[in-house]
């Protein structure tokens, strides 16, 4: 994946510098992540990384993500509150200079603000949908008179 270095291992060197402690388990890159940065499991663990992090913004917003995912991994394995509002989190976040949030990693489809245009043919109310509608199935809101379709 990403860069010349193997995660696990970068992961670990984070762990021991930054917190102190040892990172026993797994780090992986995760490319299904679509608007996070990573993850922690709780059931396993383990840590996820998204590729596009370090694909987008570099090797310093990758080691960003990597200490707020070790803040999760941290706490949970020692009892604490490791959920973003829990106290212990939020001290730990600051104590580690971590980031709160992921730079954003995709845009969400931006679609046009009009496609479908309808006309009320009693009143000439005019309606813009995003999504087609059935002409047949729906009437008009103001006068329940028909609807037809008006070209853009």
């Amino acid at each position: 994946m990403p860069g010349t270095f193997d995660l696990q291992e970068l992961v670990k060197t984070i762990s021991n510098d930054v917190f102190h402690k040892p990172f026993r388990h797994q780090a992986t890159y995760n490319k299904r992540l679509r608007t996070t940065g990573g993850r922690y499991m709780l059931g396993d663990h383990s840590i996820q990384i998204n590729p596009l992090v370090f694909e987008m913004y570099g090797m310093d917003e990758l080691i960003g993500v990597i200490k707020h995912e070790l803040c999760h991994y941290h706490l949970h394995l020692e009892g604490k509150g490791y959920q973003h509002r829990d106290k212990d989190f939020k001290n730990l976040m600051e104590a580690t200079n971590s980031p709160r949030y992921c730079r954003p990693l995709a845009r969400r489809n931006q679609k046009s603000s009009v496609v479908y245009k309808y006309k009320c043919q009693s009143c000439k109310l005019i309606y813009h949908r995003r999504r087609r509608i059935d002409i047949k199935k729906y009437r008009c809101g103001k006068c329940a008179g028909e609807i037809e379709k008006v070209e853009l």
